[in-house]
């Protein structure tokens, strides 16, 4: 069963035009689809989502690393509560932080290594049930 948080549901494509990629979270729950930009090369992941005001509820932002290791993020320049799942390299999510502070400068630490982190808006990790060891499947991650 595939929900998309009352939006609508993305079949399996490629990059679309507007430079977005599909992205599934699998929970005990369901299977919930969104559409995010990729954030694959250090300039992207250092921008991120920073100066934004506004993020719709099935968008996120996909941060893609080379290798695996431990990471940090911050929120500082960032003006939307983030939730971010920390992400091993099958998808698997290790760690989860939830509503990370707007403008902040305290480091959010992977808590191990990872290769992919996924930003969505605040409050969509509880409302979704998403807990370690729950699945992300995009392209990166090889589905």
């Amino acid at each position: 069963m595939t929900l998309a948080l009352g939006f609508f549901v993305w079949g399996a494509q490629s990059r679309a035009q507007d430079g977005l990629e599909p992205l599934t979270i699998v929970t005990a729950t369901g299977t919930y689809a969104f559409q995010v930009e990729i954030a694959a090369d250090p300039a992207s992941r250092e921008r991120g989502l920073m100066f934004r005001r506004y993020m719709r509820a099935d968008r996120g932002m996909l941060f893609e690393f080379p290798t695996n290791e431990p990471v940090s993020f911050w929120m500082k320049d960032t003006y939307i509560a983030l939730d971010m799942l920390f992400l091993a390299p099958d998808g698997t999510v290790t760690r989860v932080a939830e509503n990370a502070e707007p403008m902040s400068e305290t480091l959010i630490p992977s808590g191990g290594p990872c290769v992919g982190v996924l930003e969505l808006d605040a409050g969509l990790v509880q409302r979704l049930g998403v807990k370690p060891g729950d699945k992300v499947k995009a392209a990166f991650f090889g589905g």
